[in-house]
């Protein structure tokens, strides 16, 4: 039996800690937070498990194998790396550290500890991005040419993190898992309307070899919207995480254009407009299916699919982005910043 550990129950630690109880193998063994509330507040949920105010208690607590961490990103780096060196597994909440030189040294240290190093970015368990996936590798979609997201809500707006780390994260590791790739350039603006508070509202360009993808993301919006529209080459996608069904659907729509240079010259475009239809997608939750994923990771030696490196290209992402949205929207060559790091 794998004893887990949370670090943190605040917003996201009991959705952790709930899904790790109720997972196969594993047992919540130890939950740490400062605020004696929080403490409280498990103590009711999780009578069995050990509640610590501090979390070097829990990663030095005997029966821990893994810890959880659900706690601010600041903080990220030095819990995770003090787990590692503990020889415990670590699932981190996203983003997985504030700069890509961490994320970097939380890689190094869980390879020559032979740990499994998971990153929390759960919309890519989730069904539909799954089955956006498997459409994808199969060929339906053909080649993907653009990725459009809008993620806007009003609030919640966060005091240690700019909305692109908040909101556009989930997108980037996304797109990291569909494509297999960071993206070579980044174009970012945003701007804040709190003051006192980082941005609240960006929007970014994305260039990857053969597509680019436009992220929309904004917390002083009237409406909550979760909407994601992909174009293929052979069909469409439109992803709607807020549609209680049919949350993906497929439209065998686009253009044709013919083989010939004078064909492209003249503008001699067809347009294609077959059936939409909608895959089954599993009533699984995805936080679920993360955990038992980290847990079987754990348990046989195999690599998971939200691993450092994936963790590691959002991170680098990201801090494109800022350094662009501090440019005012000025490109920023992610393999430059690579060198440079």
């Amino acid at each position: 039996m794998i004893g887990v550990a949370i670090v943190g129950f605040g917003y996201w630690g009991p959705n952790l800690a709930r899904c790790f109880a109720e997972t196969d193998g594993c047992q919540v063994a130890v939950i740490a937070d400062s605020s004696a509330d929080a403490r409280a507040r498990a103590a009711k949920r999780f009578p069995a498990a050990r509640l610590v105010a501090d979390w070097r208690e829990a990663v030095a607590s005997p029966g821990v194998d893994a810890v959880v961490i659900a706690t601010p990103v600041r903080s990220h780096y030095d819990i995770a790396y003090a787990a590692l060196r503990a020889g415990r597994h670590v699932l981190v909440e996203k983003p997985m550290t504030e700069t890509a030189d961490q994320a970097e040294m939380l890689i190094e240290e869980a390879a020559q500890r032979d740990r499994v190093l998971m990153v929390d970015h759960t919309f890519v368990y989730a069904p539909a991005v799954r089955a956006i996936q498997r459409l994808l590798d199969s060929g339906d979609l053909g080649d993907l040419w653009y990725y459009d997201s809008t993620r806007i809500n009003l609030g919640l707006f966060q005091r240690d993190v700019n909305v692109i780390w908040d909101l556009a994260v989930h997108d980037l590791s996304i797109l990291q898992l569909l494509l297999g790739r960071a993206p070579i350039g980044v174009s970012a603006t945003g701007m804040s309307h709190v003051k006192g508070s980082p941005e609240n509202m960006a929007q970014i360009t994305l260039h990857f070899d053969q597509a680019v993808a436009h992220l929309n993301v904004n917390w002083l919006a009237p409406v909550k919207v979760r909407r994601v529209m992909i174009g293929g080459s052979r069909k469409m996608i439109v992803y709607d995480e807020l549609e209680a069904s049919e949350k993906v659907k497929v439209y065998d729509r686009g253009v044709l254009l013919g083989d010939q240079p004078q064909d492209v010259y003249q503008m001699l475009v067809g347009y294609r407009s077959g059936d939409m239809w909608a895959p089954h997608l599993s009533a699984a939750e995805p936080l679920l299916v993360e955990a038992a994923h980290f847990i079987d990771c754990i348990a046989n030696g195999t690599a998971p699919i939200t691993g450092g490196e994936l963790g590691l290209g959002v991170v680098r992402t990201l801090e494109a982005a800022t350094r662009s949205m501090r440019l005012r929207g000025h490109p920023v060559d992610l393999a430059t910043m690579r060198l440079a790091s």
